[in-house]
């Protein structure tokens, strides 16, 4: 596996994910630059961590659902 075809897998599998002006969740740029293999390999990837993160969490929590949980409490 390629240095760049990595870093655009783990761009894509990360959990942040940027907002436009009206608040509304953005596509990661580097899902676009994935093949159809290497986005399946960004999701297989973004499943484990964000399972990784859960048994982390002392409540059992993702980074994904701690962020809706903000959201849901500001809103």
């Amino acid at each position: 596996m390629s240095d760049e075809r990595d870093a655009l897998i783990e761009a894509a599998a990360a959990a942040y994910r940027e907002r436009d002006a009206n608040g509304r969740v953005l596509d990661a740029p580097a899902w676009h630059d994935l093949d159809e293999a290497g986005r399946a390999e960004a999701h297989h990837r973004a499943r484990v961590m964000r399972r990784l993160e859960a048994a982390l969490d002392p409540e059992g929590l993702s980074s994904t659902a701690r962020a809706v949980l903000a959201r849901i409490q500001r809103a």
